[in-house]
C-alpha cells in the first residue's frame, strides 16, 4: 500500500457513481430513535400541525420534521447554539441521515432554523410537546398522580456591561460618573467609580435597569452565585416516572409563588388534554420557596393535595384581618396551611419530598447542563420558550428510548455497549483460563449466568456476552 500525501494537489474525477459516495454504517441510539418517531407519524403530524404557516407557491421550504429534529440533536449532543448544531450535522452522516436528507441536500443553516422558529408559534412547538407525553403515555410512562415543581436558572444572551437606564437610556458607566459629578469628584477614576458603586443600595433594580438587546431578560443570581441577566426555566414533573408535562420560561426576578401555580396549572391542562380525569386526587410537591398561605388555601378543597415544605419563620403568624371577611378567608388558609405541615411530617410526605430532590433537580441536570442550555444563545423569552419546549420534549422521549433499548442519549448508548464488551472480553478470558486449567464445569455456569443453552459453543456465548 503506498503512502498517500495531501501535499501534492490531485485531480479529482469528474464523474462519480452513487456507490463511491461515502456512506455511513448508522449510529444504533439515532436508528432506534428514528423508528420510534417513524412508527408513531411524527413526520405527518408536524407536517399537518405546520401547514398554516407555510405557502403552496414558490420553492420548497424545509420539512418541519427536520426542524424539529436539529433541536432534537441539540440536546442529545448537549450543543448550546443553532449555529453549533449546523456544524455538528453537517460534519455527522448519521446525523444528516436521521435529519431524512439525501446526499445531495445540505444541512439548513443556522438562520433557516432562526427563521422557521420565527415563523411557528409557541402554540405549535407546544403541541409537539403534547404529542410526545401522549407519546409516554401510550408506553405506560406517564401516571399524573404525584407531581413535583421546582424552578432553576439560565443565563440569558445579554451582558451586564450593556445594560441602560429604563427611564433616560443612560449606560452604567456614564450613570456611576454622572453621581461622581454630582458628589464632588470632576475627574473621576476608574476605583473612585469603585469605591463609589460599592455604597450604594438596590444598584441592581429590575425596575431601574434593562438590556436593550434582550429586555426580556432579568438580572438575578445564578445557581453558582454569580449576578447575571437570566431567565427562570420551571417544570412539573410526574415523580413517578420523570417525565415532564409542563415546561415555562419565566421572568428571573419573579418569585417561586408567583410562578409555581402558573407551571402547576400548566401541567394539569396538559393531563386534561391527554385524557386524564381532572376530578382524580393529585399531589403537588414543591420546596419552602412555594409556600404561600393564599395558594395554599386555593388549591384547599380542590383534587389537588399539597405536600409544601414549610419555612421556619422567627414568630407565628396571625390569623386575623382587619374585617370579617378578611377573618375568614385568612381561617380557611389557616386550614389549608395547617393541613399542609401535617401532610409533610407524615411517612409520605417525607418519601415525596425525597422524590421531588432526586427527579426534578434531575431533569433541570439533563436539560440545562448536559443537554447544552444553562446558556441560551437567543434573545426573548418567546424565543427561548420555544427552543425550551423541544428540548423538555427530546428529554422525555429520552426516558421513552431509554425502556426500549436502554440509554436515553449517544453517549450513554456509547458507554453501554463499551462496557458490555469489556465484561465479554473478561467472560472470555475467564472461559480459557478455567479451560486451560481443565474445569469442564465453566461453560455450563457461563451459558447459565447468560441465559444460553448448555451446547452452544464459546463464539456464541461470547457474542451473548458482548
Amino acid at each position: 500500500m503506498a503512502l498517500g500525501s495531501n501535499l501534492d494537489p490531485r485531480e479529482q474525477d469528474l464523474w462519480l457513481t452513487a456507490s463511491d459516495l461515502p456512506t455511513s454504517p448508522g449510529n444504533p441510539f439515532y436508528e432506534a430513535l428514528q423508528r420510534v418517531l417513524r412508527e408513531s407519524g411524527f413526520d405527518a403530524f408536524c407536517e399537518d400541525l405546520c401547514r398554516p404557516f407555510y405557502s403552496d407557491k414558490g420553492r420548497p421550504s424545509i420539512p418541519p420534521g427536520t426542524y424539529f429534529r436539529m433541536l432534537m440533536i441539540g440536546y442529545l449532543e448537549g450543543i448550546e447554539s443553532e449555529r453549533g448544531i449546523e456544524w455538528r450535522c453537517t460534519d455527522s452522516l448519521s446525523l444528516r441521515s436521521f435529519l431524512l436528507l439525501d446526499l445531495k441536500d445540505r444541512v439548513p443553516d443556522h438562520s433557516s432554523l432562526a427563521k422557521i422558529r420565527q415563523r411557528l408559534d409557541v402554540e405549535t412547538h407546544d403541541q409537539v410537546f403534547l404529542w410526545i407525553l401522549e407519546l409516554l403515555k401510550k408506553h405506560d410512562l406517564l401516571k399524573g398522580k404525584n407531581l413535583g415543581v421546582d424552578a432553576s436558572t439560565m443565563e440569558a444572551n445579554a451582558a451586564m456591561r450593556s445594560i441602560v437606564r429604563k427611564d433616560t437610556g443612560e449606560s452604567y458607566h456614564d450613570f456611576l460618573v454622572g453621581l461622581a459629578k454630582e458628589s464632588g469628584i470632576e475627574t473621576p477614576t476608574r476605583a473612585d467609580l469603585k469605591k463609589l458603586d460599592r455604597k450604594r443600595k438596590k444598584k441592581g433594580s429590575n425596575d431601574d435597569w434593562e438590556n436593550p438587546s434582550d429586555p426580556d431578560s432579568r438580572i438575578s443570581k445564578l445557581k453558582d452565585g454569580r449576578t447575571r441577566l437570566s431567565y427562570k426555566p420551571e417544570h412539573t414533573v410526574d415523580l413517578d416516572t420523570q417525565a415532564v408535562i409542563a415546561a415555562e420560561i419565566h421572568h428571573a426576578n419573579h418569585g417561586d409563588t408567583t410562578t409555581g401555580p402558573e407551571t402547576l396549572a400548566t401541567g394539569c391542562e396538559n393531563l386534561i388534554a391527554l385524557g386524564f380525569d381532572s376530578e382524580e386526587q393529585k399531589t403537588c410537591v414543591a420546596d419552602m420557596g412555594y409556600h404561600k398561605g393564599e395558594h395554599l388555601g386555593d388549591l384547599h378543597g380542590t383534587s389537588i393535595r399539597t405536600y409544601i415544605a414549610e419555612p421556619k419563620r422567627k414568630r407565628r403568624r396571625k390569623w386575623r384581618g382587619r374585617s370579617k371577611a378578611e377573618t375568614a378567608a385568612k381561617k380557611e388558609d389557616q386550614t389549608a396551611v395547617y393541613a399542609n405541615r401535617r401532610r409533610i411530617k407524615s411517612g409520605r410526605g417525607r418519601k415525596l419530598s425525597k422524590l421531588r430532590t432526586e427527579r426534578v433537580e434531575r431533569s433541570f441536570a439533563h436539560v440545562l447542563d448536559s443537554g447544552g442550555m444553562r446558556r441560551t444563545h437567543l434573545r426573548g423569552r418567546e424565543n427561548v420558550q420555544k427552543r425550551y419546549l423541544i428540548q423538555v420534549a427530546t428529554y422525555n422521549l429520552g426516558l421513552l428510548l431509554r425502556k426500549l433499548i436502554g440509554a436515553g442519549k449517544p453517549r450513554e448508548w456509547a458507554r453501554k455497549t463499551a462496557g458490555s464488551a469489556h465484561q465479554g472480553c473478561v467472560a472470555m478470558w475467564a472461559l480459557v483460563r478455567r479451560r486451560a486449567a481443565g474445569n469442564r464445569d465453566t461453560k455450563l455456569q457461563l451459558s447459565e449466568r447468560l441465559g444460553v443453552s448448555r451446547s452452544a459453543g464459546v463464539a456464541e456465548i461470547i457474542s451473548v456476552a458482548a
